[in-house]
């Protein structure tokens, strides 16, 4: 039985050689003790919090409020599973704002709406006196939430609103959680019907605005969705440019 004891040993180690607390592991939910999700993350309670939650909410339909609600959480959960040290504050902000783009005032822009969120959360915290390098990490979580490969690399706050973003949408990672946090979340903010709609609000958002996705997965939205919309080829616009060699 030594090898018992060594492995006792090990978890031990582990879990309290640095002197701080490991996070809970969201995705084995077998404890009778485990602490409900209310209990391991928290919307955060601030001022600017509110703000932010009350302006989306507002100004954005119900199903991007409740997107972007489950985003945060979604984020957060992940966030301590990867073990990861983020500002719940900046992640949530990052999360309310993120599709906030998509809105009809925002049509005609000519922008990407990711960038067109990414401005208007850097106007709300500007606004309210937030330290620049908190706004630029929200303004790059927000424009860089389509982009896969490069969030992940980047701060916290920015690796988890994409990651919040891609559970939510995509389902990538869905067993990284356990179905009851997943319940949780979408008792909290519910998701009927949330694959057609979410595609339609991405075609409506984006579709006066074609141009801007060359390059972009909401092409793909495009092509599915807007008759004879033609996408943005790069290797003929290479082959097209006034570059003659």
């Amino acid at each position: 039985m030594a090898w018992m004891t060594w492995m006792t040993w090990m978890v031990r180690t582990f879990e309290e050689g640095s002197g701080h607390p490991m996070p809970t592991d969201t995705s084995t939910p077998t404890s009778t003790a485990r602490a409900s999700l209310t209990e391991r993350v928290r919307v955060p309670d601030t001022a600017l919090a509110r703000e932010a939650a009350e302006l989306v909410r507002d100004t954005a339909s119900e199903l991007i409020y409740h997107h972007s609600c489950r985003v945060f959480w979604f984020g957060a959960l992940q966030g301590q599973r990867r073990d990861l040290s983020f500002d719940p504050e900046l992640l949530y902000v990052g999360a309310l704002f993120h599709d906030l783009g998509l809105g009809e005032s925002f049509r005609s822009s000519g922008r990407r709406f990711e960038v067109d969120s990414a401005d208007e959360a850097r106007r709300f915290l500007q606004a309210r006196g937030v330290p620049e390098d908190s706004v630029r990490r929200v303004w790059t979580a927000i424009a860089l939430h389509t982009t896969p490969g490069i969030p992940s690399f980047m701060e916290p706050e920015v690796a988890l609103v994409t990651a919040g973003v891609e559970y939510d949408v995509l389902g990538i990672g869905y067993e990284d959680l356990s179905p009851a946090d997943r319940a949780e979340v979408v008792a909290l903010h519910p998701r009927p019907d949330f694959k057609r709609r979410i595609l339609g609000a991405f075609t409506d958002g984006v579709g006066p605005k074609p141009e801007t996705t060359f390059g972009n997965v909401k092409a793909d939205v495009l092509e599915h969705y807007v008759p004879g919309f033609e996408r943005g080829d790069f290797v003929r616009t290479v082959l097209d440019s006034p570059w003659p060699e």
